[in-house]
């Protein structure tokens, strides 16, 4: 636990990444995207101090043994929380994967929650996968990334009827938590499907779940304000913000 002036605190990260976009994990085709995605996403670095940044050779890939390092170590973290963003458009194996995440976290049991993801598109199947991965690794939370490239669709969108039924599900297994990104958006994803509105109508269909907005929608967080008001079970998700 970190100590400061006799209290001690106990340190969670709410927003944790375990990442592979390497060349070796780019997919045959995609190789523009996957590099233009990983440099777009480097380049928010910028909102921190210089002796932060990392060269993009070591960007492109987190290993462990830095990730254990930075969090528990030089980071006073006690328990993180993985949130997973698939992109599997562009990356073989996946940028952030429940999978990869999962496999870490029992290596060192104790230290992660693992939360898991979903794509509404996936259809029947994509049902299916969610409940055995929430069932193996006891998820309570969904990352969802509204803007991700699948075939020729570039994003999807909390209102529709497909998306409805995951959230049903959600509620089924016990997924309380949503965790939306709705925020900065990363080259080549359309900066409009990572729009806040419908968080706010799949919210108030689902009152009994929390729908945490990371990154506060920016640069919308004027309109995010006034959901978050408006519907009680909508909250911030911090990381970035404070930096942006």
């Amino acid at each position: 636990m970190y100590e400061k002036d006799g209290e001690r605190y106990f340190v969670v990260d709410g927003h944790t990444h375990f990442w592979d976009a390497s060349p070796e994990n780019w997919v045959k085709g995609q190789e523009q995207y996957a590099k233009g995605w990983i440099e777009c996403f480097h380049a928010y670095q910028g909102l921190g101090p210089a002796e932060t940044h990392w060269s993009i050779d070591d960007f492109m890939k987190y290993s462990e043994e830095r990730m254990m390092k930075d969090l528990f170590d030089d980071g006073h973290v006690d328990v993180a929380i993985f949130q997973p963003t698939n992109l599997r458009q562009w990356y073989t194996e996946g940028f952030n994967t429940t999978e990869a995440n999962g496999a870490l976290a029992e290596k060192h049991p104790g230290k992660f929650i693992v939360n898991t993801n979903f794509d509404p598109r996936e259809g029947e199947d994509g049902l299916r996968a969610l409940e055995e991965r929430a069932k193996r690794w006891n998820c309570k939370g969904v990352k969802l990334y509204t803007a991700e490239w699948r075939g020729d669709s570039r994003g999807w969108s909390l209102k529709s009827d497909d998306a409805a039924r995951y959230l049903d599900k959600c509620q089924e297994l016990g997924i309380k938590n949503i965790h939306v990104h709705k925020g900065p958006t990363i080259w080549p994803l359309d900066k409009d499907a990572f729009d806040v509105s419908d968080v706010d109508y799949a919210a108030t269909n689902f009152p009994e779940l929390n729908f945490i907005v990371e990154h506060v929608g920016l640069p919308r967080i004027e309109d995010f304000c006034f959901m978050a008001t408006q519907e009680p079970n909508v909250y911030a998700g911090l990381s970035v913000v404070v930096g942006g």
